[in-house]
């Protein structure tokens, strides 16, 4: 399905309904808005498919806003970084937003909560609010600082403002119920202290907002109707409400939550991305074994493949695990209808055509791709004497259904002729370095006119003219398909799958890609689905798996 043609979802029919009964009075606005911390990943995308898809679909706007409270964590290359990755997914956002631009509105609203009694300035330390907000089965006690006069607070939150106090210090508390069942509610904290230099605001502020502070007021003021969100803030919607009903906002935005993804093998959390990066688990954020986006990209997955795995495994209510099978069926299929095919040998052994003329060479008519793809193109790729083949296409005692190359036994090249191995060199350690064949000329174009059958076709590359290339082939991250399962007392690192990378040195690729750009895709016959490296330099190709030609995870679980 495609994103012109969205499935319709709980969240879609919700605002349609909306739609029809007009119960904002406004246009539909949402908003994708991350914190610049970290590079987006796999479930970002997810929801910023959900959120400018609804924008679009009901003819409204989406606001790209940057939810900057945390001057420690937040820095403007994520900031950069994000903004390129959702514009890499095909999405352009209608307005661009910080939430460091509200600072003063918040200050505002944080006066008018005190003037109406609704928040307070406490003096306690972090461990004693914690200890007196109570268990989920007992209350809260009272801070001894939250029946403060409105004027003692109004004048404790101006000097936290002027940067008086040390950190820690003073919050600003709402004074709500320290009964709730729901413990965010128990007189959650709104402002703190934090003496630091935002990157965008400089020292021009010493206290900062906190998410649940911010986030539901950014949203009020900007307009938005439908604050989409994941099930982990569903607990924070009754500070949401509570929040901009204070504020007096009317007609504010409905947050809705929705079930984020989960895939297999993979690891979302910013806190562990940030350590798999900052530790050395990963070349960086843009590594092709993470799924952030900036890793997905360079591994060689499309936008258009990623857009397309968000739409088939929907919008629901409660979170499921989705298999790794599951992403890469969307990955091939998506790559399979629209990258050309070239011949690649991961493993070279040596073919020595005996009765091919010497330094002939022939160029021999390939197809980029196959008939079943509504593409269209070739190119011409050198044949001669000497080949490389794959190690793996030949073995010198091969099982009954061994189709491929062996003393004696015939099989067809790709695009080429029919070859026949007749004797197999080796060296003073008895490994196989050469394999001496004949072909028939007759063959040309890979058809015998006598009508005779091979059951085996490899792929091949002529060793004169084939480019050394470097492949890394990319596995699964995690040994495990939920890496949060881990035992008591050990990290998460301690499932990291040990070959998650191969690097193979030595490949030959056939001299058409030699003159590509970087970043351009292909499938290499018989071994994956591959995309250029930005390491890539004139006569040292690399070429990254984005992956393999068949799913090899359906193996591995004892499916079919």
């Amino acid at each position: 399905m495609s994103q012109d043609t969205p499935r319709r979802d709980f969240v879609r029919e919700m605002v349609a309904e909306d739609v029809a009964s007009g119960k904002f009075g406004r246009t539909i606005c949402t908003r994708f808005p991350p914190e610049p911390n970290g590079y987006p990943h796999i479930g970002h995308a997810k929801s910023i498919c959900l959120n400018f898809g609804v924008a679009k679909e009901f003819g409204g706007r989406v606001h790209l806003r940057f939810d900057d409270t945390n001057p420690f964590t937040e820095d403007i290359k994520y900031v950069e970084a994000i903004k390129r990755d959702v514009e890499w997914l095909g999405f352009t956002w209608d307005a661009e937003y910080y939430a460091s631009d509200y600072f003063e509105q918040l200050y505002d609203f944080a006066i008018l909560l005190i003037k109406k009694g609704t928040a307070y300035v406490d003096s306690e330390t972090e461990e004693e609010i914690r200890e007196h907000r109570g268990t989920v089965t007992s209350a809260g006690t009272p801070s001894t600082f939250r029946d403060r006069s409105v004027d003692e607070n109004l004048d404790l939150l101006a000097r936290m403002k002027a940067g008086e106090f040390p950190d820690g210090a003073h919050v600003l508390r709402a004074k709500i119920d320290l009964a709730h069942p729901n413990m965010i509610m128990r007189d959650p904290l709104l402002i703190r202290i934090r003496h630091a230099t935002h990157y965008r605001r400089g020292d021009a502020w010493c206290i900062y907002p906190l998410y649940d502070y911010a986030h539901g007021l950014s949203d009020a003021m900007e307009g938005i109707t439908h604050s989409l969100c994941t099930l982990e803030f569903k607990d924070n919607k009754d500070i949401y409400d509570w929040l901009v009903r204070e504020a007096g906002f009317e007609k504010p935005p409905e947050q809705t939550e929705f079930a984020r993804l989960v895939l297999d093998y993979t690891v979302v959390s910013k806190r562990k991305l940030l350590k798999l990066v900052n530790d050395g688990h990963v070349t960086g954020w843009d590594d092709p074994r993470l799924h952030t986006i900036a890793g997905i990209r360079r591994r060689g997955v499309t936008p258009e493949a990623i857009r397309d795995f968000c739409e088939s495994i929907g919008v629901a209510r409660k979170t499921a695990r989705t298999e790794l099978a599951t992403y890469e069926h969307a990955v091939r299929n998506d790559l399979n209808m629209r990258v050309p095919r070239v011949l690649c040998v991961v493993k070279p052994l040596k073919v020595v055509i005996t009765n091919y003329p010497e330094g002939q060479v022939e160029e021999l008519d390939a197809s980029y791709y196959p008939h079943d793809v509504p593409l269209t193109g070739s190119r011409q790729v050198p044949f001669s004497r000497e080949l490389w083949v794959d190690r793996d296409d030949f073995m010198e005692d091969p099982p009954k259904k061994f189709y491929r190359l062996s003393v004696g036994r015939e099989v067809r090249l790709r695009y080429g002729y029919f070859i026949t191995c007749q004797e197999v060199i080796k060296d003073a350690a008895g490994e196989v370095v050469e394999l001496r064949c004949t072909y028939d000329p007759a063959t040309h174009g890979g058809n015998a006119p006598d009508g005779r059958k091979v059951q085996g076709t490899i792929h091949w590359v002529s060793a004169a003219h084939a480019i050394d290339c470097e492949l890394r082939l990319y596995d699964k991250l995690f040994s495990i398909a939920d890496p949060e399962d881990v035992p008591e007392g050990q990290d998460f690192t301690s499932v990291l799958n040990p070959h998650s990378l191969t690097v193979v040195q030595g490949a030959k690729v056939e001299p058409s890609v030699g003159a590509d750009a970087v970043g351009s895709r292909y499938q290499f016959e018989r071994t994956g689905y591959f995309i250029s490296d930005p390491d890539s330099k004139p006569g040292a190709l690399v070429f990254n798996r984005t992956v393999t030609l068949r799913d090899s995870w359906a193996k591995e679980s004892g499916k079919s």
